[in-house]
């Protein structure tokens, strides 16, 4: 009798003692260190209005596009050279491919995407270097060019001699007036007597035409050139260069672009904002609003020249500590 209570003891222990190790492996612990979206194939691309070797404008949106891939290990898809007239028809063609996000690198491209993204509410569409945003899925991100655009002005006021400088820009859009206004601004702080004479060209690629707008300017007196229109700024230097006058790059290291011409050139961190995005998109925190960063959100830097005076740079530090600190007020006071 006892020996056949031990069996039945014996039994029960082995019976629990599977049903706890069958409980133990039917549920395995769920890993919950990767993120969720680690191995989601991200459709990205890029919209540009002009060629990557642009040495400007463009080619800073490229370095972004590098830099996307290189940190966060997404390739991006772009476009070079795309025309106004066509931009709607690539907002739509993008967004009925099912794309996540559309940069377009330019604040012209924002009516357009204001007008095709309502039909496609998957497809975020992200305007650089404009200041809008529009509900549910557009939004801006861009730099305060009219903080770049006053440095380059007290740059230029120390440069001339002639007292009279020329400032070119694209089209009248109130982020390129305000730069030329705040260049303005900047010089005749510095200097009163200064003349500015501010001309657009109607323009992002028209090299020749930047040319033939600087040319006219030297003869006209002017002996420094400023120029905000992207590829545009090429043809102003090439126009410095020519006539021996001095010209400020913009945007892009343009120093090399010609060497002796160029004082220094006023550069973009424009690849940080699209890595910004993409961090956004990635993590669910794109909103359909515009934001706009200047010297205090380190969007901005200066390449100096090789002979640019110690106290051109003591004011132009100055200048920019004064803009992070938000005691120089934009200029621009629109149309």
């Amino acid at each position: 009798m006892f020996e056949r209570k031990r069996i039945l003891a014996l039994l029960m222990v082995s019976v629990i003692l599977v049903a706890s190790l069958a409980g133990c492996t039917s549920k395995p612990k769920e890993d919950t260190s990767a993120p969720v979206d680690s191995k989601k194939e991200y459709k990205i691309v890029l919209l540009l209005p002009g060629p990557i070797n642009d040495q400007g404008w463009n080619a800073t949106a490229y370095e972004g596009l590098q830099l996307v891939e290189k940190d966060l290990g997404i390739k991006m898809e772009y476009i070079e050279s795309v025309q106004q007239a066509d931009f709607e028809a690539v907002f739509t063609d993008y967004g009925t491919k099912g794309y996540d996000l559309v940069f377009a690198h330019g604040t012209q491209f924002f009516d357009a995407a204001a007008k095709v993204a309502p039909q496609f509410p998957e497809t975020f569409y992200m305007v650089i270097n404009s200041e809008e945003g529009q509900e549910p899925n557009v939004g801006g991100i861009g730099v305060r060019e009219w903080e770049g655009g006053y440095i380059a002005g007290i740059i230029a006021a120390m440069n001339t001699e002639s007292k009279q400088l020329g400032a070119i820009g694209s089209f009248p859009f109130p982020v390129i007036a305000g730069t030329l206004d705040a260049f303005e601004a900047a010089a005749q702080a510095h200097d009163p007597s200064i003349k500015v004479t501010k001309t657009y060209v109607n323009s992002w690629e028209d090299i020749q035409k930047g040319k033939e707008t600087a040319l006219a300017m030297a003869e006209a007196g002017a002996d420094v050139i400023f120029c905000s229109a992207n590829q545009v700024g090429l043809g102003s230097i090439e126009a410095a260069k020519s006539k021996g006058v001095k010209a400020i790059g913009y945007i892009s290291p343009q120093n090399e672009v010609a060497p002796g011409t160029v004082i220094s050139s006023v550069t973009y961190n424009t690849p940080g904002l699209f890595k910004k995005t993409v961090e956004q998109l990635i993590n669910g925190q794109l909103k359909a609003e515009g934001t706009s960063l200047g010297w205090a959100d380190d969007v901005l830097d200066m390449q100096w020249g090789d002979d640019v005076g110690q106290d051109v740079k003591d004011a132009v530090n100055k200048a920019i500590q004064d803009l992070k600190d938000g005691k120089i007020a934009n200029p621009y006071k629109g149309q």
